[in-house]
């Protein structure tokens, strides 16, 4: 067993009931079925819905397995204070002191939704798009602007999880977007593995969105939307942020400006001859 598996185990101080509390939570949030997760994990369904009753203990590696298909971080789902539902709050238009700092993200949900609903428009009809190349389009979108304008294009965190960086709170918004009808929940299977996808409802309101945003977004969507799951969480797995930043921590978007090609969307070289 690896030091850091250890670690976790031995940090394990949940009852199997609030384990399989919390399993059933997270699993319902990502719309499966206990067919859906087990399936995905390799355990039996049977086996899966005694964890969420709490009458079968989790080793490790299972664990782990659930927290690369829910997306969770180890870390937060021991901790006592874990929350599967995070509240989604709009926060334009409200004065923080933080708004003063350009480094502090600040989530605009409202901005989040179009980006999204935009990215999804214009990748209906590819089925590579499913939950883990959309999460990598809405990263590379994000950092992307930040690199080169210094400014936040949604203000969405960002944690390293093992396949990769996933926004915070994503799984709550998709959940107002589909109670409001501007989302669709679809489960397929793409070259015989389960995949969650999300089909656009309505268009996005593209006069949220400044041109310069628009670009950013439409560069990414050109360059990654055909590539599989696996090759754009490969390259995430590269990316400055991604290599710099601690398993289960948010993703510091400075450490966007010690990137290095192919990943630098800013010509450092004419900046400095500039000078």
């Amino acid at each position: 067993m690896l030091q850091s598996e250890t670690k976790i185990y031995m940090s394990i101080t949940l009852t199997q009931k609030q384990i399989g509390q919390r399993i059933t939570k997270l699993r319902k949030m990502k719309g499966l079925s206990q067919v859906d997760l087990a399936k995905s994990v390799k355990i039996s369904r049977p086996s899966l819905a005694q964890i969420e009753l709490g009458n079968r203990s989790v080793d490790i590696h299972e664990l782990q397995n659930l927290s690369l298909i829910l997306e969770f971080s180890l870390d937060d789902f021991m901790s006592k204070d874990f929350k599967a539902y995070q509240d989604v709050e709009d926060i334009e238009g409200k004065k923080t002191k933080q708004e003063e700092r350009i480094s502090v993200p600040i989530l605009q949900v409202s901005k989040f939704k179009n980006v999204l609903l935009y990215i999804l428009e214009r990748c209906a009809g590819k089925p590579n798009v499913g939950e883990t190349v959309l999460y990598k389009l809405l990263y590379f979108s994000d950092f992307n602007y930040y690199e080169l304008y210094e400014e936040h294009l949604t203000g969405a965190k960002y944690k390293k999880l093992p396949f990769g960086p996933v926004p915070q709170k994503l799984d709550a918004i998709i959940g107002q977007m589909i109670e409001k009808g501007q989302l669709q929940r679809v489960k397929t299977n793409y070259h015989g593995y389960p995949q969650i996808r999300y089909l656009p409802l309505e268009k996005a309101d593209l006069t949220a969105l400044r041109a310069s945003e628009k670009e950013i977004i439409d560069k990414v969507i050109e360059q990654m939307s055909d590539w599989s799951a696996a090759s754009i969480s490969n390259y995430s797995h590269k990316d400055m942020p991604w290599l710099a930043s601690k398993e289960g921590e948010e993703i510091n978007y400075e450490l966007v400006f010690y990137r290095d090609t192919p990943f630098s969307v800013r010509n450092y070289g004419d900046e400095i001859e500039a000078q």
